[in-house]
């Protein structure tokens, strides 16, 4: 079967080998929980002490946190890119990391760190000051009576969760391919810009943005989707256990009424 040639590159990036799996799914999936965790607590802590506005206290939590997560994780991540070069031979991302070490030396594991500092941070802060952003602009869903009133909480988690995604993948798109062209050429972070603009002038801004936009865009969203699903889903049963609490309590209460009553 033939593939079509513009849908070919999203084809074959979903085909094997699946080198390194393991090691970025760990990854973006303890660093995604660390942020958007750590955004929401840190905002409502800011918020308690009233020393801030509500602009900075969501911007804050999200910037320190997720320059955090890039460091930590920043050598499994030159790790996984480097194993995705066909002509590395590398079997796994362990071997990748010590290879990365074994000729750039312990430095080298955090080799564009700044440019993933500049590419993570401002796709969080962007992500999570939309979400904030949406969640307060879209109408609320308050008639628990109404028939449509789950699928109208989905339809406006999903909302919010496609905007926050969208907008932290394209804003951050020219970063992305500095610090991947930095991780291929070794170049220090001046010097990868200046050889972007020799070569393709501001054109490199918009480079890759398509596959950006999926590698990026769908997994914050669905991240932030999902996570509404979760509270949505769990509120609900939280309140569903209550009200049958307080209905088993009324009617243990009303049958030691009559129980008392009777002669």
């Amino acid at each position: 079967m033939r593939v079509p040639a513009s849908i070919s590159p999203y084809v074959y990036a979903f085909a094997p080998p699946y080198k390194g799996m393991v090691g970025v799914i760990s990854g973006m999936t303890w660093a995604r929980a660390a942020i958007f965790w750590g955004s929401d607590y840190g905002k409502s802590v800011l918020q308690q002490t009233n020393q801030v506005d509500d602009f900075w206290a969501t911007i804050l939590p999200p910037l320190v946190v997720s320059t955090m997560v890039q460091c930590v994780n920043q050598p499994i991540v030159r790790a996984s890119i480097t194993l995705q070069n066909p002509d590395s031979g590398l079997p796994n991302t362990w071997a990748s990391i010590k290879h990365i070490y074994t000729n750039h030396g312990l430095g080298g594991l955090w080799h564009g760190t700044s440019a993933g500092i500049l590419k993570t941070v401002p796709k969080y802060c962007t992500a999570v000051l939309v979400k904030d952003f949406m969640e307060d602009r879209l109408p609320q869903i308050d008639d628990i009576s109404s028939p449509t009133y789950d699928r109208d909480r989905l339809c406006r988690s999903a909302a919010k969760s496609a905007t926050a995604g969208l907008a932290g993948a394209v804003l951050t798109n020219p970063l992305d391919v500095i610090r991947n062209e930095m991780f291929k050429t070794n170049e220090s972070l001046p010097k990868t810009i200046r050889r972007l603009i020799n070569e393709t002038g501001s054109g490199f801004a918009t480079r890759g943005m398509a596959k950006n936009m999926i590698a990026v865009a769908i997994p914050v969203g669905c991240t932030i989707f999902f996570t509404d699903v979760l509270i949505q889903f769990t509120t609900t049963r939280n309140n569903n256990n209550n009200n049958n609490t307080a209905t088993t309590s009324n009617i243990n209460n009303n049958t030691t009424q009559r129980r008392r009553q009777d002669p």
